[in-house]
Formats: structure tokens, sequence, C-alpha cells
């Protein structure tokens, strides 16, 4: 896992890069977006203090999937740390919840019946100010990552992260740290990377965002395995992406589309 802190000092690595057309804007509304979001929770810290640690933190955990809000809810209770003490299963349930239950942090995902994750983040806000929001979603995409860090979200995790992951990252956002997955941490420095990400957007327009990003790290020589646990993703996931790859691309082999990507100018970050 990577992490931001609230003073703006990134301790992660930049990895990728956006779509060629939407670099400079992108990188210009990220620039804005983190800075606002770095605002927010520098306010978070003069707000209200963290919660005292005598005490476990009481989490609301907000998801439209029963059996997830329910291992989710056993997960939390079986640390010294966290204490469930509601639960949510749309936007405007985690509103009303939070309102009433005044937690000290909340579990959301973002899509959710009704009202959106985005908007449930918004509104809880207005209504909580500096209440960390911890992001825990299946939604990787980079308009979904920037949304809830408009919004104010204060972390932003996969459904995949694990269990040490997960408790890691309450506390951090509970200390009023930003904290972020580490697929998302790269997503996030893609606008800041200035990697060759977006030559392969001109280049090869057939392609995915994922394919085009797999197509960068095979220029690399990268292997399946690397680049798996790169994107945290499985390694059948990303031998299906090459196989894609390779069909739109009309090569052979691995070989012939490193020299198709190279030709592009990719491979040499």
């Amino acid at each position: 896992m990577r992490r931001m802190d609230a003073s703006g000092r990134a301790t992660y690595d930049a990895a990728e890069q956006g779509e060629e057309h939407a670099q400079r804007d992108g990188r210009a509304r990220a620039h804005a977006t983190t800075a606002a979001w770095l605002r927010h929770a520098e306010g978070a810290m003069t707000a209200s203090d963290p919660p005292s640690r005598s005490r476990p933190l009481r989490v609301v955990v907000v998801d439209d999937h029963p059996m997830y809000r329910d291992g989710l809810r056993q997960m939390l209770a079986t640390s010294a740390e966290t204490e469930p003490v509601g639960e949510a299963a749309t936007g405007e349930d985690a509103v009303e919840t939070v309102r009433r239950l005044r937690p000290d942090l909340v579990l959301m995902d973002l899509r959710l019946p009704g009202m959106s994750g985005v908007e449930a983040t918004r509104r809880i806000l207005e209504d909580v100010p500096g209440l960390p929001i911890v992001v825990l979603s299946m939604l990787d995409d980079d308009d979904s990552v920037f949304a809830a860090m408009r919004a104010g979200a204060r972390g932003y995790l996969l459904k995949g992260a694990d269990r040490d992951e997960l408790l890691q990252a309450i506390r951090a956002a509970s200390l009023g740290e930003v904290i972020f997955g580490a697929s998302i941490a790269r997503r996030v420095m893609a606008f800041f990377a200035g990697a060759p990400i977006a030559a392969a957007a001109a280049a090869f327009p057939e392609l995915t965002e994922r394919e085009r990003e797999i197509l960068e790290r095979i220029a690399r020589g990268e292997a399946n395995a690397a680049i798996a646990r790169s994107f945290g993703l499985t390694e059948k996931t990303v031998r299906n992406h090459v196989s894609n790859i390779l069909n739109k691309l009309q090569v052979a082999d691995r070989a012939g589309a490193i020299v198709r990507a190279r030709d592009a100018g990719l491979g040499n970050a």
C-alpha cells in the first residue's frame, strides 16, 4: 500500500499515464483535484480531533451486497481497533445512518442503488465535516477515483484488499492520512508522471486503456506474473489481455508485440 499524508508528501512511485487527448487537461485536473483533496484532509485534522485510541473506532459500512456487508462487519468485529456500529445498503440510508450514529469512520462503496456513493460521500461531509470516508469499491477507473477525491473521500481501496490492508487503511485515515491501495496510487500518479501511455492511445486506438497499460509493461520486458502484481490482477486475466493485444495488433507472439510497441515509443520508461 502506498500513502500520501495530509501535508502533500507523496510516498508512492509514479507509474502510468492516461490517454493522449486528455493528457494536458487531465494532468491539470489531477493537480487541482488532488490539491483540493489535500486541503480537505488538512481541514479535517483541525476540524475534529482523531478518535480516542482508548476505544475502538466506530465504523459504518455502506454496501448494497448483504454478504459483503456481513463479511466486513465480522472482520471489523474481530479487530480490537474497530467496532461496526451501523450498515447501509443505499446512499440515502448511508446519509441518514451517519447523521444518526455519528461514527468515527465510514467504509463506502461507490456503486449503490439510488444515490451513488460519491454523492453520499459529499452529503455526509456536508453534515459531518472531517469525517474519514474510505472508499472500498470494485471500480478502478480514473473517473471513479477522481470523483471520490472531489467528493472528499479520505482513501480509496479496491475490494480485493485483504484484512491487514483494510485495517491499515482504516487506521491511517482515522489519523488524518490520505490513503490509496497500491494500484489506485499508480492511477492517481499517472496524471503527474508523463508516462508514455498517451503515445499508446494514439498509436493503438483499437486497444482498451488496460490493454495499452499492459502493452507498455510488455514492451519493458515484464513477465505476466510481474504485470499481474503491478495491477492487482490474476495471471489468467493478464494472459487474456495479452491474447487480446496480440489479436488486435495482428502479431503472432509477444516478440511481435514488443517490436510494435517499441516502434511507437513504448517501453522506455
